[in-house]
């Protein structure tokens, strides 16, 4: 597991007015996932496919408040999203939501820590 935060999340009530805020509050770029209600967020530079060309550089994403997933959320990666999920529940975390694919580019699922914060952990597909 690589154990870098590589995304966040943040949810929203009303998603027209949080994509107005953030892009004009810090000029995120912002883009709506057809069929998927959730919106792509830029929030620095990046080649044409949408790849950070800044070290350091993370983008997110936004989507409709719901259940457990109430607060923005920092995504961990991870090689084997199974045996990252197996490990969280060994060591006192809390499954929150199981993984599930994200279209054909991965695998994600939310977990929270043993102080009760909700995280989530992506697998990149071909990973």
């Amino acid at each position: 597991m690589t154990g870098r935060v590589v995304h966040f999340e943040i949810p929203f009530a009303d998603g027209d007015r949080a994509r107005t805020f953030y892009a004009e509050a810090f000029g995120w770029k912002l883009q709506s996932m057809p069929g998927m209600g959730y919106t792509m967020v830029t929030t620095g530079p990046t080649t044409d496919d949408g790849m950070p060309t800044e070290a350091g550089y993370i983008g997110g994403g936004m989507f409709e408040r719901e259940a457990e997933l109430t607060t923005p959320v920092i995504v961990v990666d991870c090689d084997d999203i199974d045996a990252a999920v197996a490990d969280v529940e060994r060591r006192g975390g809390t499954i929150v939501r199981p993984v599930e694919p994200v279209g054909d580019i991965g695998k994600a699922a939310y977990f929270r820590d043993t102080e009760g914060n909700l995280l989530g952990l992506w697998q990149q597909l071909g990973s």
